[in-house]
C-alpha cells in the first residue's frame, strides 16, 4: 500500500481527541428549537409593515403547512397582540391576505394577523380531493376521530395549540393576548374555538359563519366523515350547541351577515339559531344584517375594518 501522508496517531490519542471533539460539539451546538422550523416563502411591505408567508412541518397534521402573517410597523420595536383569522371552504392563506384588505386596519391598531390554511394538504388520503366541501380545503376546524382522517385532519388542535406556540416562539407577540375571527366555515371555527376555550381569546367575531353545523348539509356531511355517526360528538364542534354550556368570562360576539348571501337562503348558515341560543344564555352578541351583500370577499373587505376595530378594543385594553 502507498505510504500514509502523515504518521498514524496512537490509538489512545485518537480516542481522546475523538471524545474531545464530541464534547465540543455537545457544548457548542445550540438546541433545536421551533424557530428553526419556519421557512419564509414571501415578504411584502404593506402599510409600513410586512405581509409574510411561512411554511413549516406540522406535528399535529403530519404534513407541511403554510400560514400568512401580517407584522404591523410597531412589531419592529415592541410586542403586539395577535389576531387569528380562519378562512372558509376551498381557501388557502392567500385568499384573505390578498382580498380582504385587512392590512391597513391591522397596521393602525398594531395587531399581528395570522392566517392559517384551511386543511392539511398532500396527505394522499383516498377521496381527499373529490369534494370542494370535504377533505382538502375543508378541514372544518375539528379533530377528526374517524379513519382515514384522524391522523392528519386535526385542524382544531393545530389552530388552538400548535400554531399559537409557533407564533409565540418566532414573532414579537404579547403572550396570552390573542383573539380570533373568521368567515363561513372559518366563522364556525372561530366561534367554536372561543366557546370551547373560555378565557383563551379576548374577543371573537365572524362574517357569515356556519352557526349550527349539526343542522345544515355542509356540517352534516363534514361531521359524518370526520367524527362518525354519533351526533353527541358533533355538538362538541357546534357553536349553537356550545353556547348552552358556556360558563367562561364575558364574551362580546360580533357577527356580520349579508342579506343576499345565497348560502343564508339555502339554510347553510342558520344565524337565527345561534342568536336565540346566545339570548337564552345571556351572552352578548350583535348580529348585523347587511343589505345587498353576498358571501364573497367583497362582503368581507367591506366590514373587515369594523371587525379589526372590535378586536383592538379588547386586545389593546
Amino acid at each position: 500500500p502507498p505510504p500514509l501522508p502523515y504518521p498514524p496517531r496512537p490509538p489512545m490519542l485518537q480516542s481522546l481527541r475523538g471524545r474531545a471533539a464530541a464534547l465540543a460539539c455537545l457544548v457548542v451546538r445550540p438546541p433545536i428549537v421551533s424557530k428553526m422550523a419556519l421557512t419564509q416563502l414571501s415578504s411584502t411591505k404593506c402599510f409600513g409593515g410586512y405581509q409574510k408567508v411561512y411554511e413549516h412541518d406540522s406535528s399535529e397534521l403530519k404534513c407541511k403547512m403554510r400560514f400568512g402573517i401580517y407584522l404591523p410597523p410597531k412589531s419592529e420595536s415592541a410586542k403586539c397582540p395577535v389576531l387569528y383569522w380562519l378562512s372558509g371552504l376551498t381557501c388557502t392563506e392567500q385568499n384573505f391576505i390578498t382580498k380582504a384588505s385587512s392590512q391597513q386596519a391591522a397596521a393602525e391598531h398594531s395587531l399581528i394577523v395570522v392566517v392559517p390554511d384551511t386543511s392539511p394538504r398532500g396527505c394522499n388520503i383516498p377521496g381527499e380531493d373529490e369534494s370542494w366541501d370535504f377533505g382538502t380545503g375543508a378541514g372544518f376546524y375539528v379533530n377528526a376521530s374517524e379513519e382515514p382522517w384522524k391522523t392528519n385532519y386535526r385542524m382544531y388542535a393545530y389552530v388552538t395549540e400548535e400554531l399559537p406556540r409557533l407564533v409565540d416562539a418566532n414573532f414579537s407577540v404579547i403572550s396570552g393576548k390573542m383573539s380570533i375571527f373568521g368567515h363561513s366555515m372559518g366563522g364556525h371555527g372561530a366561534l367554536v374555538c372561543a366557546l370551547k376555550n373560555p378565557g383563551k381569546y379576548k374577543s371573537v367575531s365572524a362574517l357569515a359563519p356556519i352557526c349550527n353545523p349539526v343542522m345544515c348539509p355542509w356540517g352534516q356531511k363534514a361531521f359524518t366523515g370526520y367524527l362518525g355517526p354519533d351526533k353527541t360528538k358533533w355538538e362538541a364542534y357546534d357553536a349553537t350547541s356550545l353556547v348552552g354550556s358556556y360558563s367562561g368570562p364575558h364574551l362580546d360576539i360580533l357577527v356580520d351577515q349579508g342579506k343576499d348571501d345565497q348560502f343564508l337562503v339555502a339554510g347553510q348558515l342558520l344565524p337565527d339559531n345561534f342568536i336565540k341560543a346566545c339570548t337564552e344564555k345571556k351572552i352578548p352578541v350583535v348580529l348585523r344584517l347587511q343589505e345587498g351583500y353576498d358571501h364573497s370577499y367583497y362582503f368581507i373587505a367591506s366590514f373587515i375594518g369594523d371587525h379589526i376595530k372590535h378586536h383592538a378594543k379588547y386586545l389593546n385594553a
